[in-house]
């Protein structure tokens, strides 16, 4: 444990930013996971809906740190790819 009242504040804020990046993760994967199954309906109007919010919260993961740039875009990119190959159809 920590013994200075710096090393002490640091820990109650390690611990704040934590709980706060979980939250945000865990937005972030249920978003995902929502388009993705409107994905797996053949649902182009509902994903084509979903797709802008989806890409807002991947980018903004990706600049909080919760996920890397190049992951990020590679989320984005298989997700619009699906969408294409879905409209297309």
């Amino acid at each position: 444990m920590a013994n200075t009242y710096s090393a002490l504040k640091r820990a109650r804020q390690i611990e704040r930013r934590t709980e706060v990046n979980r939250m945000r993760k865990s937005r972030l994967r249920h978003q995902i996971r929502a388009l993705r199954r409107v994905l797996e309906k053949k649902d182009v109007g509902a994903a084509q809906a979903l797709l802008p919010q989806t890409f807002r919260l991947i980018d903004r993961a990706a600049k909080w740190g919760i996920i890397k740039r190049n992951t990020a875009a590679r989320y984005k990119s298989r997700l619009h790819r699906r969408l294409k190959a879905l409209a297309a159809a």
